[in-house]
This record gives structure tokens, C-alpha cells and sequence, in this order.
């Protein structure tokens, strides 16, 4: 239950609506304050200096993989896992809401926030984002769903207009955060910088009030990005709740004001400062059933008296702020479980005569300084103070048994041949490293540097066993690595515990099952939006359309270096026996899933669909459900169902704004990426019955589409035909070429007006 505000004064309740300082809220009256802090790896938690960029130091905390690892999972169950630790850290750390997820779309490679991000699909996205909402919320911490919306570039983040037609709007960009309102129900949404088709985010009342709470039923608090609002009025008018950070010049003057001068409804304040107040109910709610659960724990366990005293006071004591111990009990534990993520999010790239996984015993030389000092999150506002950081080299060596492990920098690249010729297996780590993709700025191009590539070729020649091991938040253009090197693996950014990870994967202790979540072009000049990113003089075109990612590369039928979902096992699976069945939420999908190799795996099923008689425009197929499957021994076989939702079957209708189930015959495919497809079916389904409405605009080849009105208008078309007769001596069609032409213009043609509006009327136009 809210707190009443009904007392408070109208400063009062519009002081409610902006930050205290730079992190936290105001304190007014039985309001209480919140903490909000950054995290979408990891929780960033400044007790000293504050900023929004990363440079001032934090508490310590477990990073955990990045969004753009994590993605490579596949996994919901595991996202769901990782926020409940976030969650976890978060309350020992004081913090009442973390400001994560990002679910913005991977839209072009050189996005500088992309490792924020999940996917270019929003499918996917949805369902990790969701988990991620939905575990963090389970520890009493709210989340808040970013950036909202189509924030895509750090190009002129603060000012450019995202200039995007409504299909792929809602079909592309809205569609994951739409998945994440309506079932997750995260506590907030934070809007972001940039503008939408000329608006700005903070300042759209279409998007904050009418989309967000209207058609999603959102009943949480918006909160803006920091430094995003430029005009408190507009934007507590558009329904944004809480600006950040607080503190001078955040304009609680100018919104009394407003609303003493009749430019504001005062209730656009009140419902901005209810929303702030029930978010705090809402945070301390959930923070006492966590004390509950806590002394119930206790108490089971027979020690109520001492435990259950115990546990009320450390819940109340992180409900009043940090756990003076901060992460320290939760360290280990959270360590381990940033250990599996990141081994589950490894991608095995190519493995060409079965390299991987190496043999203890071989004698390995590690070569390149992320071997030793890696690079594991990106920069910005997300950067964490780990609470330990596992070195590549060091966990390599705990696991080679006998073998000897040699270290080479890499700089003086003849010297690091031979070091490569001299060992059984050369591991070479390149990537990107920090300076070369951030949050504040995007990449010019996807290339490795240079002199990384020229090492990779001295190495590859002395040493036909080479390891290529990546690191980077956003793609690389990875042709040449690919013709130089028979083994990569694809580690993005995995964490604080990365190091540990890649050498399980290297020595077959964890079976990579990661899969790639955006494709992997041959050039950046292949890539969609190549000719409208980042765009000029503050406007960006989102000319591509609804041909985002995979969605392009197949629509035009080209090569692709890596495909979307992509990546190798240690082990071999089939795919059989693919059925679908409509059901009234949309369709279920089943199939068998076989280990036909000779180690225990998981898969990633892949389950996308087409229309091939679409009457709209469509991908090729689209991304509608995934599952992972259990460790599967070598032999062994399971069942998969996916059950695919009706919206992740629907597109936009424009003409009538709403979302339709194309009725008609429906192509699905299950497989291992978005190029290797290994079942297909086909089902009918009945969808959605739509009528266009039919007006004097309309054409006449949609006025003929629609039996009812073609029926009124046979009468009056009719006698026009024949006067015009069927175009044969003209040497062309003419219902083709009049087809085109709208309705009100036929009245030139010889068609009586009066005859048109009583056929329009008669047929339901």
C-alpha cells in the first residue's frame, strides 16, 4: 500500500519527483528514500564520489558476464539465477533498485553500448530480459527495464531522433520491452536519451503514458536516464515520475509553477508522486518478506531463538542500508555461479580437426597480455569493482596437469613464433581492448587491430595447433581469423570469473553450448545499417526496416561468416520428429534431441517460423522460441516442446494499429543456428480475421480485396468497364493499371460520385 500523500504540499509532492542527490530519492513526509544505483552485471554501489560514467571507485561486487556473454547462454533459467544473486548483492549493498536490464537491439556492430545488450533479436531478448526482471524482483530489489526506447547508437545520444516507421518500431524495438511489462512486471522503466521520430523519450506521452501504462498495463515508475530530462514540465506532463540524478537545478520550482499558472494538471503531479511513494511500499514490502522468510529459515532449523533474532536484524539492517560485511558472506558462492555463466556462455567458434578440447599434459604457451590482464566488462556507466578477478593464464595452469605452461606478451611478434613452435598448443588471446569500445562513443569499424592480426598470422604459421580465444563487447569482423586459425572460441565478456571458464571449456571440463545471439558479418559493408548509422545533423533512419540482423542476411540471400545462433560442441546432436499444433495462445512445437557423439552436451534448439504466402512484408523466418536441454549423456535423447506465444507470431497491422495472427500456412524450422536448420513442418493457422476499413481513399484493387464492398461497387464499376473496355488494344491490363488508382479519383474517369458514397456506405466502408 502506497503511502499517503494526500498532506503533503504541492512543493512537497513535486520534490517527490526528483533525486535527493545523485543516486538516491527524497525523503518527504511518509515517503521514504531509495537507493538506485547501476548493475546490469554487477552492482556499482559509490559510497564516496558519485558519477554516472564509472569513474569515481565503487564498493566491491561480483561482475558477473555482461549482457552480451550472457546472451550466448540461451538460457532463461540461468539469466533468472544471475539476478538473483544481483539481487542478493544488491540488498547487502543498500540498494533498493539496480538499473538494469538493457534490452535496446544490436541494430549495427559498432553500437558502442552493445555489450550492455543482449541480441539483435527481439525474441530473445524478451525472454533473457524477463528472467534477468524476474530474479532480481525475487530478492526484493527492484529492477528498471532501459533504455526506453530504440536507443541505439552513443552517436549524439542526447539529442538524435531515432526516425523509425511503426512495423518495425513495434515489431523490432518495442517488442522485447513490451514481452518484459507484461510478464515480468518490472518496478520501474528508465526512458532514454535520445528522441523517437522527433520527440524526446523523456518528454513522449505517447510512449510513457499511452503505450507504456495504456496498452501494456505497466503500474510502475518511470524513471528518466540520467540527465536526460530537459524540460521537467513536459516531461511530468508525458508521464515520466522520477527525474535523475537529484539535487539543484532539477526544477521542482518550475513544475509549481506550472501548475499554479494552469500549464500543468496538478494531477499529472500527483500521479507522478503516487508512483514514487508506491514504489517505495512496494521495495519495503518486499524487503520484509524477506526478513519473514529469513526468521522462518531460522526458526525450521532450530534455532529460533538465536537465528531467527539474527536474521530480523540483518534484514532490517539492509532495509535501512548496507550490510557492513557488504557481498564478503555472498563472495564465494556468487563467484561460482559467475563461473558456470561465463563457461555457459562460451562460444565455440570453429574447431577444425577436433582440437579442442586440449589433453592435460601438452605443453601450452599462452600468448597475449589478456592472458594475464583481461578483459572482462566494458566501459561506462556499468563498470564493477570485482570482488576477485580469475587470470586466463593462472586457471590454465591449474588445469594442465603436468604439462607445461609458458607465458608470451605477444609485442615482438618473431619471438612469440617461436615460443609457439617450441609448444605442443598455442593459445592466443586477441580482442578489443577498453579504450577501443565504450559506453559515450561508438566504433568507426569491427575490425582486430592490426598488429593482433599480423601476430595471429606469425603464430598460425609456426604453429598449426592455434587457439584463437576472443575478447570484445561488440562484433569483430572475423574472416581473417577464421582462414589463419582451426580453433576459436568466442568469449566476449565474461566476467570476473572468464579466466576459469575459459579453461574449463579449453580442457573439455564444461562442453561449450553457447551459441552465438547476433551474426557475425563478412564486412561491416554487408551489414544493415551500414549506409543510415549513426547518422547525421541529429537525425538517425532506421532505413533497414524490419530487416534487422539475420533477418537481412537472409532476406537477400548472403554470406554470413558466422550465423546467428551458431556455435559447436564437443559432441554431436540430431534434431527428429519436429510437429507443431495451433492452440488457442498460439502453438506448441515438439521434437526429439539425440546425442549422437561421444561426450555428455547441451543443446540450444532453435525454433524459427515463416509465412512463405504472406500478403505482408515478412523476414525469410523469424526467431519464435528456443529451449536448452538438460547435460545429455552420449546415447541419450529428450524431448523438447516450446510453446510459442501468439504475440511472437503477430505483426503490426499498421492500417488498423493493432497486432494480427496472419491466418494462412505457417513454415517452421528447428535447428542449430539460423543457417543450420535440421527439421521442418508445416501447420495452418486460422489467425486473425482483420477488415480494412474501406474509404473514399482507398483503391479500388483494396476496395475489390474487401467482398463486401466490391460487392456494392459491381453495379457502378461495372458500367465503367464497359465503357472502358479491358485495355487489349492497347496493349495492356487495364483492372491492373486502375487497380492502383484511389477511389475519389475515379469520379474523373467517368464513376458518379453520388453512386460511390452510396456503395462505400452500402458495403461498410
Amino acid at each position: 500500500m502506497a503511502s499517503d500523500i494526500s498532506d503533503l504540499s504541492l512543493a512537497e509532492r513535486a520534490a517527490l519527483g526528483s533525486g535527493a542527490d545523485f543516486w538516491s530519492t527524497e525523503a518527504i513526509g511518509p515517503v521514504g528514500s531509495l537507493v538506485l544505483t547501476d548493475g546490469p552485471h554487477g552492482v556499482r554501489r559509490q559510497t564516496g564520489a558519485t558519477d554516472h560514467l564509472g569513474l569515481a571507485g565503487s564498493e566491491p561486487a561480483t561482475c558477473f558476464p555482461p549482457a552480451v556473454a550472457l546472451a550466448q547462454s540461451w538460457d532463461p533459467a540461468l539469466v533468472r539465477r544471475v539476478g538473483v544473486a544481483l539481487g542478493r548483492e544488491a540488498r547487502a549493498l543498500g540498494v533498493d533498485v539496480l538499473l538494469g536490464p538493457g534490452v535496446n537491439i544490436k541494430r549495427d556492430p559498432r553500437g558502442g553500448r552493445n555489450f550492455e545488450y543482449y541480441s539483435e533479436d527481439p525474441q530473445l531478448t524478451g525472454r533473457l530480459g524477463a528472467a534477468w526482471v524476474d530474479g532480481v524482483q525475487s530478492a526484493g530489489v527492484g529492477a528498471s527495464l532501459k533504455h526506453f526506447a530504440a536507443n541505439n547508437a552513443e552517436h549524439d545520444r542526447m539529442r538524435a531522433s531515432s526516425d523509425i516507421d511503426p512495423r518495425p518500431l513495434r515489431e523490432i524495438y518495442l517488442r522485447a520491452f513490451s514481452h518484459i511489462v507484461r510478464t515480468a512486471r518490472p518496478w520501474t522503466v528508465m526512458c532514454s536519451y535520445n528522441r523517437i521520430n522527433g520527440v524526446p523519450a523523456a518528454h513522449n506521452r505517447w510512449l510513457l503514458t499511452d503505450l507504456l501504462r495504456g496498452e501494456w498495463g505497466f503500474d510502475g515508475l518511470v524513471v528518466s536516464d540520467w540527465g536526460a530530462v530537459s524540460d521537467r514540465v513536459a516531461s511530468v506532463a508525458a508521464g515520466l515520475d522520477l527525474t535523475m540524478p537529484g539535487g539543484a537545478g532539477a526544477g521542482d520550482e518550475l513544475v509549481v509553477a506550472a501548475v499554479e499558472d494552469g500549464r500543468l494538471p496538478v494531477e499529472a503531479v500527483d500521479a507522478a508522486a503516487t508512483n514514487v511513494a508506491r514504489l517505495v511500499a512496494r521495495v519495503r514490502a518486499a524487503q520484509n518478506r524477506g526478513a519473514g522468510e529469513a526468521v522462518a529459515a531460522a526458526a525450521s532449523s532450530g534455532h529460533e531463538a538465536a537465528g531467527a533474532t539474527d536474521a530480523r536484524e540483518r534484514h532490517t539492517a539492509q532495509a535501512a542500508g548496507a550490510d557492513e560485511n557488504g557481498v564478503g558472506p555472498l563472495a564465494d558462492e556468487h563467484h561460482r555461479l559467475a563461473r558456470e555463466a561465463a563457461a555457459r556462455s562460451i562460444v565455440l567458434l570453429q574447431n577444425d580437426r577436433d582440437l579442442l578440447p586440449l589433453t592435460p599434459g601438452r605443453s601450452i604457451v599462452a600468448i597475449g597480455t589478456f592472458a594475464t590482464e583481461p578483459r572482462y566488462q566494458g566501459g561506462g556507466s556499468s563498470h564493477v569493482n570485482p570482488t576477485r578477478l580469475d587470470t586466463p593464464l593462472d586457471e590454465i595452469r591449474a588445469l594442465a596437469g603436468d604439462g607445461t605452461v609458458t607465458h608470451h606478451d605477444g609485442v615482438d611478434h618473431d619471438a612469440a613464433a617461436t615460443a609457439a613452435a617450441e609448444a605442443d598448443v598455442a593459445v592466443l588471446f586477441l580482442g578489443l581492448a577498453a579504450d577501443q569500445e565504450s559506453e559515450g562513443f561508438d566504433r568507426e569499424h569491427i575490425e582486430l587491430p592490426t598488429d593482433q592480426l599480423e601476430l595471429l598470422a606469425a603464430v598460425a604459421r609456426a604453429q598449426p595447433d592455434t587457439v584463437v580465444v576472443l575478447a570484445h563487447g561488440g562484433v569483430l569482423r572475423l574472416e581473417p581469423v577464421a582462414c589463419l586459425a582451426p580453433a576459436i572460441l568466442d568469449g566476449a565478456l565474461l566476467g570476473q570469473a572468464g579466466g576459469g571458464a575459459l579453461a574449463d571449456v579449453l580442457f573439455g571440463v564444461v562442453n561449450p553450448s553457447g551459441r552465438l545471439a547476433e551474426t557475425v558479418p563478412v564486412r561491416l559493408q554487408d551489414t544493415p545499417a551500414y549506409l543510415n548509422f549513426p547518422g547525421e545533423n541529429s537525425h538517425v533512419r532506421y532505413g533497414e526496416g524490419l530487416f534487422v540482423g539475420y533477418r537481412w542476411y537472409d532476406a537477400r540471400d548472403m554470406d554470413v561468416c558466422y550465423p546467428f545462433g551458431h556455435g559447436l560442441s564437443y559432441t554431436t546432436f540430431d534434431h527428429t520428429d519436429l510437429t507443431a499444433q495451433p492452440t488457442s495462445d498460439g502453438l506448441t512445437a515438439r521434437l526429439t534431441v539425440t546425442n549422437t557423439g561421444d561426450r555428455a552436451g547441451r543443446e540450444v534448439v532453435q525454433l524459427y517460423a515463416g509465412v512463405p504466402e504472406s500478403q505482408v512484408q515478412r523476414p525469410v523466418r523469424a526467431l519464435i522460441g528456443s529451449a536448452v536441454t538438460g547435460e545429455l549423456e552420449p546415447g541419450a535423447t529428450e524431448q523438447v516442446t516450446i510453446e510459442v506465444a501468439r504475440e511472437d507470431l503477430a505483426y503490426w497491422e499498421t492500417r488498423t494499429e493493432s497486432w494480427v495472427v496472419e491466418p494462412g500456412r505457417y513454415r517452421l524450422w528447428a535447428g542449430a543456428s539460423s543457417r543450420d536448420l535440421r527439421a521442418e513442418t508445416e501447420l495452418d493457422l486460422p489467425g486473425d480475421q482483420v477488415r480494412i476499413p474501406i474509404t473514399a481513399d482507398s483503391t479500388l484493387g483494396e476496395a475489390l480485396a474487401d467482398p463486401e464492398t466490391a460487392a456494392a461497387l459491381a453495379e457502378v464499376f461495372g458500367g465503367m468497364t464497359e465503357s472502358m473496355g479491358d485495355g487489349s488494344a492497347m496493349g495492356m491490363d487495364m483492372m491492373r493499371m486502375i487497380a492502383s488508382i484511389p477511389l475519389n479519383r475515379l469520379t474523373g474517369f467517368g464513376m458518379d460520385p453520388g453512386k460511390l458514397h452510396a456503395a462505400l456506405h452500402n458495403g461498410g466502408g
